[in-house]
């Protein structure tokens, strides 16, 4: 390329780009450097551009220094022929800009205005419009800038290519999604922007939570996971998208119970029968109007989604395959063992709640296996297990309670104590966790939960309690709010339940529950003055006189801890154990419809009764029937079973709908509205704890299996299993 300049019309000098070929790139870079010069010696000088071809075509009559010649114009030399400053022909660059330099620094060169690049060298004028050179300069660098953060934006922003197929090209999905809408509706519908923009906010909050995440791990963590993704990739599909299987062989033997004996009582067989049909009514609708969505409403027959599950379908399905396989309904298991190995999908990019997925979808996938002996329920619990793992990549390896199962990424609910991890959910893993490192072989499962009592065991306990929040990342505990309810129960549950699978090995596990057992009833547990025992809860030090529904799980817990406790305390805690069931079944007994409140109080003169009237409603908690069930097991009392029907009676007057079973808004109202959904747990836990009130106890007997929280049983892991992993009784 070939570049002069002239001195030419009253001592200006002009820039000539050689031909139409010139590289504009080349010739701005030039020009900063000029511009930049400029500013240096600070006097506001402007250049003049026009093209040339050759010697021939330069204007004459204004060189009367060193005449410009071929040579001074032939590559490669870059050629800048001045007046005033005295170079010749065959002037190298580096000589020509030191005397540039020299010749304006000393002031022998004025300037003229910077023109277009289609300007000509006969021009003399300049246009009042023109812009200085400073002002270039700095248009310059905007625009440097901006094409910078444009290139930064595309290749570096997460999802970027989605965002710009959607924004640019209105890529496929979101043109469906505008066109239909999450429920179908046709574009133009009122609320169809707005599910947009929220989809799109989500999306970018999102983003900016990976980003941070990212923002903080250290080098050498970035580089460990790119490690590990890296030798996923090879296992984790073959070439139909589908998980390989990777698994070790596993020797599968069914424990005992899965199938029971008949009851020999006629009434209670017909009972047990009754309620196999309520689970054929509500297996049977939600097939009908929602499969494949997580539940179902009964009242407006369609399919109902909750963000528990993030994107992941087939909550009812999954929830509810034990429950099929021990009321031997064969044919319904059978469509729903389908479902699972064609449609159960967790390559989701969505964010889930960690408990909820572990103990509805892991934890019935795992208790399906053991049922059926079907690979392909073992298969689906490994997988999203391994998906779960990154919720543990916290500071102190206590996990997040939600995950993005794709990216990883994790955080806790906003409303929990400054950002702190649930003792409820956190430590509500271990049942489950100990199964998948065994049929996996991956010991990580088991590693990450036995950590957690690692955390907890370091810290100190007020007054002997576990307070329900904790920093994963600090270790230490947020608010002082104890409760064996909402945020604390199946924590208390998973302690005791740990120590009866591991075939009573985990002493660990029985320590921490007798201990806390005590504790609890020496702060928490309190009598009515008339008569009633509960449970309150524990703020800061004071009590709130308040027992939650979830609460009465606690009966059939220490009825079924009873014969372990230490010491003496076996008769003691049987009968603590039965005064927290009359407790809870007065809390259904002083309603109008004979279903418990979501929670009731004793203070301001009233007793296991509602006060306010957002602890009125019912939703089809199975609590107080489990512990019914377990307070047979271990007693056979028949008020025990008499109290159950007497809820079998109230679930059918007033939860039964066409379309299902829903739950009520107020159980004190004769003619309470119904809130249209029929919850996956009800099929799950509600149903099976009542079949197996109903049931001889050689149905899932409790020294062979143990239930996780949603009523999913697990098979004791013997001890003389422990050198042998991959065999399951």
């Amino acid at each position: 390329m070939i570049l002069g300049i002239l001195d030419v019309h009253n001592h200006r000098f002009c820039l000539y780009p050689a031909g139409t070929e010139t590289s504009y790139l080349s010739l701005t870079l030039f020009m900063t450097v000029l511009a930049g010069l400029h500013q240096v010696i600070g006097r506001p000088r402007l250049l003049s551009l026009a093209p040339i071809r050759s010697a021939e075509s330069l204007p004459t009559g204004s060189v009367s220094h060193a005449p410009l010649t071929a040579s001074c114009l032939s590559e490669p030399t870059t050629a800048l022929c001045l007046r005033g400053i005295g170079m010749g022909t065959g002037c190298s660059p580096q000589q020509l800009f030191h005397s540039l330099a020299a010749s304006l620094k000393e002031g022998k060169m004025p300037v003229a205005t910077l023109l277009p690049f289609t300007s000509t060298p006969n021009r003399k004028s300049v246009s009042a419009t023109s812009f200085r050179l400073t002002e270039k300069f700095i248009l310059l660098l905007v625009f440097s800038a901006f094409i910078t953060l444009c290139f930064g934006a595309i290749f570096f922003l997460p999802d970027s290519s989605k965002l710009l197929s959607g924004v640019f090209f209105r890529s496929s999905a979101v043109e469906t999604n505008t066109r239909t809408g999450p429920d179908g509706s046709e574009p133009g519908s009122a609320g169809n922007d707005g599910r947009v923009l929220d989809k799109i906010r989500k999306d970018h909050d999102m983003a900016l939570l990976e980003a941070k995440y990212i923002l903080q791990k250290q080098p050498d963590d970035i580089k460990n996971d790119i490690f590990s993704d890296k030798n996923k990739v090879p296992n984790s599909s073959d070439q139909n998208g589908k998980k390989a299987n990777d698994l070790p062989s596993v020797e599968f033997h069914r424990p005992p119970g899965a199938i029971g004996s008949e009851p020999r009582d006629p009434e209670t067989r017909e009972r047990r029968a009754k309620v196999k049909e309520m689970m054929k009514h509500a297996w049977d609708s939600y097939r009908r109007y929602a499969w494949g969505s997580n539940e179902l409403r009964p009242v407006s027959k369609q399919g109902h989604s909750s963000n528990l599950f993030g994107s992941i379908k087939g909550a009812t399905i999954v929830d509810a395959l034990d429950t099929l396989f021990i009321m031997e309904m064969s044919e319904e298991f059978n469509a729903a063992t389908e479902w699972v190995e064609k449609n159960l999908d967790f390559n989701v990019n969505a964010e889930v709640s960690v408990f909820e997925v572990n103990i509805r979808f892991v934890g019935g996938l795992l208790s399906a296996y053991y049922l059926s002996g079907k690979e392909v329920f073992r298969q689906k619990a490994v997988e999203l297990g391994e998906k779960l793992l990154p919720a543990f990549r916290t500071s102190t390896g206590i996990p997040w309670a939600l995950l993005n199962l794709k990216s990883g990424v994790g955080r806790n609910w906003p409303w929990a104590s400054g950002g702190s991890s649930i003792l409820a959910e956190y430590g509500t893993l271990h049942l489950e966790f100990m199964h998948l490192s065994k049929l996996s072989g991956n010991q990580e499962f088991a590693q990450k939960v036995m950590n957690i009592r690692k955390v907890l065991n370091r810290l100190d306990k007020p007054q002997g309690l576990y307070p329900n929040y904790l920093n994963p990342n600090s270790g230490q505990w947020g608010q002082h709010h104890v409760s064996v309810g909402g945020l604390g129960d199946s924590f208390y549950e998973y302690l005791l339940k740990a120590w009866l699978m591991s075939d009573k090995t985990d002493e660990e596990g029985k320590k921490m529950y007798y201990d806390s057992l005590q504790a609890i009833e020496t702060s928490l547990i309190r009598k009515s003055s008339g008569g009633l025992t509960y449970i309150a809860e524990w703020k800061g030090g004071l009590l709130e006189h308040k027992m939650g529904h979830l609460t009465c799980f606690a009966g059939g817990m220490i009825a079924l801890g009873a014969d372990g406790a230490p010491g003496d305390k076996t008769g003691h805690q049987m009968e603590l154990a039965a005064e927290i069931a009359r407790t809870c079944h007065e809390s259904y007994a002083r309603t109008a419809l004979k279903l418990g409140p979501e929670a009731f109080r004793f203070d301001g003169g009233v007793e296991a009764i509602a006060t306010r009237q957002n602890e009125k409603y019912f939703i089809l908690r199975p609590e107080v029937i489990e512990t019914y069930m377990y307070m047979w097991r271990f007693t056979h009392d028949p008020k025990y079973r008499e109290w159950g029907w007497e809820a079998v009676q109230a679930l059918e007057r007033h939860c039964k709908v066409e379309g299902g079973y829903s739950g009520v808004r107020d159980v004190y109202s004769s003619n309470p509205s119904l809130d249209d959904v029929q919850q996956s747990f009800f099929l799950a836990e509600t149903l099976k704890y009542l079949y197996l009130l109903f049931s001889e106890d050689d149905q899932l007997p409790f020294d062979h299996w143990v239930f996780n929280t949603e009523a999913h049983p697990l098979p004791v892991i013997r001890k003389e299993q422990t050198d042998r992993p991959n065999e399951v009784e």
